[in-house]
């Protein structure tokens, strides 16, 4: 059995999606067999595999159709047990309708998916595609349900099929490596150099609750930052803070990618 109790001492969010991970893990322990979470959120699984970190007889894993999908499911099996992530059961949809005049947007397409009665815990990632529709990561066992429910979003009628996750239109995320000096490790400070805006307006995101450092929400623009910090804000991409050195002025000369 896992040390429950002690496992939960750590946890600062989200205590019931990590209380129901502890439960599937030891059901994978009990079974041998795989055992999945439904689709989870970045905090959602930050939390968790912070907590599972250092347990040895339980392996995880984390999929969502695609390198860089955002919502997860987490698969739980032994460690002694040959574990890949196609073991994690996942489906693709294509929702295809004409959006030429009026192109959709994710809260479009995930409003008509949950207005078919179905849960968000069921569901990963949409991809929009413009006047095309879009194309969404879900349960399984919700393919079906959503081939004959889902015929429209908007007030544009849409056919919804299966595809397989190989047919997935992944845009890859563009990088930009820039380097940047800075008095201190201000989440403010360096944020606002990453995303090349001003700092004024980086407090406003970050004083808003826009902004998340690995995946949990910031609100102090002080924040602190350390090399291998991720920086994310919605709708503007992801910063990633990479080494950091002193110079001889006692200043932070510090190297950031930025995805888009």
């Amino acid at each position: 059995m896992l040390p429950r109790e002690e496992l939960l001492k750590r946890v600062v969010e989200n205590r019931e999606v990590v209380a129901r991970a502890i439960d599937l893990a030891e059901q994978a322990i009990k079974t041998w067999e795989v055992v999945e979470t439904d689709f989870l959120s970045p905090p959602e699984i930050a939390e968790i595999k912070g907590v599972f970190s250092r347990l040895s007889d339980i392996e995880l894993i984390a999929t969502g159709g695609y390198p860089q999908a955002e919502r997860q499911r987490l698969g739980f099996c032994r460690s002694e047990l040959a574990f890949e992530p196609s073991q994690v059961p996942l489906a693709a949809v294509q929702i295809a309708g004409n959006f030429l005049f009026d192109p959709p947007t994710h809260r479009d397409f995930l409003g008509s998916m949950l207005g078919c009665g179905i849960v968000r815990d069921k569901t990963g990632d949409i991809i929009v595609l413009g006047e095309q529709g879009a194309q969404a990561i879900v349960a399984p066992e919700l393919v079906e349900f959503l081939e004959t429910h889902l015929t429209q979003v908007r007030s544009v009628p849409v056919k919804t099929r299966r595809i397989e996750l190989s047919e997935l239109k992944i845009r890859e995320p563009k990088k930009k490596e820039m380097v940047t000096t800075e008095a201190s490790l201000r989440l403010d400070a360096i944020a606002s150099a990453g995303f090349g805006m001003s700092r004024s307006k980086m407090v406003d995101l970050i004083s808003s609750g826009d902004v998340r450092v690995n995946w949990k929400d910031i609100a102090q623009s002080s924040h602190a930052l350390k090399a291998g910090d991720l920086i994310a804000i919605r709708g503007k991409g992801r910063l990633e803070v990479g080494e950091i050195a002193i110079t001889k002025k006692e200043r932070y000369r510090i190297n950031l990618t930025r995805f888009m």
